[in-house]
């Protein structure tokens, strides 16, 4: 039990493990764009991937959630950048979390039943944290355009959310 949270723990951190951001370089507007689209792709795919294997009503409608809310953010930021005329960048930190993602999708498509259900909602409480903090010690202080920083802000408090939706649902699991 404690290894699969450690685990799951260590892959979300790693997630959002980059030489930019370990290094402290200060990524620009487009790569946060860049990023902060691609964390929300992430967690679409993956509840995208819990919502074909799980037969539990309570990951079912979290998965859902995610989907809904990632979707509409990540909608949010495309109009955006479009308005702004801002090229999304990839960066070190957007290929370091897909590659990272990949990885644990595909972990997580190994199993079934209630150890799928565990270690996809333990994940997301992992991922959630990781992702809240890049958002509030990186990606907000980085960001110089108002409105980016606005529509970052705005994330987190919906990340917030998830993350305490996902421990609960976690809780009651167990």
């Amino acid at each position: 039990m404690m290894f699969v949270r450690l685990s799951a723990a260590i892959a979300a951190v790693s997630l959002l493990s980059s030489a930019a951001l370990a290094q402290g370089a200060k990524p620009t507007d487009p790569q946060i764009a860049h990023i902060a689209y691609t964390a929300g792709v992430i967690d679409i795919k993956a509840a995208k991937q819990a919502l074909n294997k799980t037969r539990s009503k309570e990951v079912k409608a979290f998965a859902q959630d995610m989907v809904r809310d990632h979707e509409a953010v990540n909608k949010q930021a495309l109009d955006l950048v479009k308005k702004l005329k801002v090229k999304p960048e990839d960066n070190d930190t957007s290929r370091t979390l897909s590659k990272n993602a990949a990885d644990k999708l595909a972990e997580l498509g190994k199993l079934k039943g209630a150890a799928f259900d565990k270690a996809y909602i333990d994940n997301e409480v992992a991922y959630h944290k990781a992702v809240d903090n890049a958002l509030e010690t990186q990606l907000i202080p980085s960001a110089s355009n108002p409105e980016l920083k606005n529509l970052l802000q705005t994330g987190l408090k919906i990340f917030q959310g998830h993350e305490q939706h996902a421990e609960q649902v976690a809780a009651n699991l167990k």
